[in-house]
């Protein structure tokens, strides 16, 4: 049996049918990491199980989140996926190409995670700013609609497929860098967010959620490591002391 893989993360799913043949494809192609954001209709459920057609170890390892926050918290690295163009400036990518970065990541022991939406309406602009890159796959443009677990089955597909990619690998890679884990970025986020709000920045009040929308875009874009992270967050401390210094 094999197992592993990147996290599959369903933010809020609907119907424990999807999520049961969810986990069917994802042990078709060898993933085991299931984690479930705020699930409509609660967890466990009975008729996950039966959809699951006995992918039982993919079931019961599932985790259940209340945030999409919580959910990816100790990943590196985080793929959105969508439909549908979105005004983000995040590379976007087919999910090959993801499934190659993802394998070459968790070679080095780095977390790697895919967001998959709601049934209805997807992931908010809010939950892919989260993210490092977005994923869409190469469909029909005038029937673009995947449910979600054709489009996990494609995904898992692309990841058990990306595995041949390093069979005739070259003698040696750059170094990965190792990228901070998402919660840590998270707590960047915060306190970025809390001291501009202390220096007025976000002005006038109403263009707060873009101009926050903006901060996050640019901070994961840049694939920050821990002692990054560690640095901005002391530079952050340091004009914090400034300023209660000046006053």
């Amino acid at each position: 049996m094999i197992t592993g893989g990147p996290a599959i993360v369903l933010v809020e799913p609907q119907l424990g049918e999807n999520i049961g043949m969810v986990a069917r494809a994802m042990a078709n192609f060898g993933l085991s990491d299931l984690r479930l954001v705020a699930p409509r209709d609660g967890w466990p459920n009975e008729k996950a199980i039966a959809a699951a057609s006995r992918a039982d170890h993919v079931i019961a390892a599932a985790q259940v989140f209340d945030t999409v926050e919580q959910s990816i918290a100790d990943l590196n690295y985080v793929a959105a996926t969508t439909a549908r163009p979105r005004y983000s400036t995040k590379p976007v990518i087919g999910p090959d190409v993801a499934s190659g970065k993802m394998r070459e990541r968790m070679e080095a022991q780095h977390g790697c995670g895919i967001l998959f939406g709601r049934e209805r309406f997807g992931l908010s602009n809010e939950e892919v700013d989260l993210a490092d890159e977005i994923v869409t796959f190469p469909v029909n443009p005038a029937f673009a609609s995947l449910n979600i677990a054709q489009a996990v089955l494609l995904m898992s597909y692309e990841w058990m497929k990306s595995g041949t990619l390093f069979e005739g690998r070259p003698r040696f890679y750059a170094p990965v860098i190792n990228t901070a884990g998402k919660e840590d970025l998270f707590r960047l986020f915060d306190h970025l967010e809390s001291a501009l709000d202390e220096t007025g920045y976000f002005f006038p009040p109403e263009k707060r959620d873009v101009m926050v929308h903006n901060l996050r875009n640019m901070l994961t874009r840049a694939s920050f490591s821990d002692t990054e992270v560690r640095a901005l967050r002391g530079v952050i401390r340091a004009f914090e002391k400034r300023s209660g210094k000046d006053e």
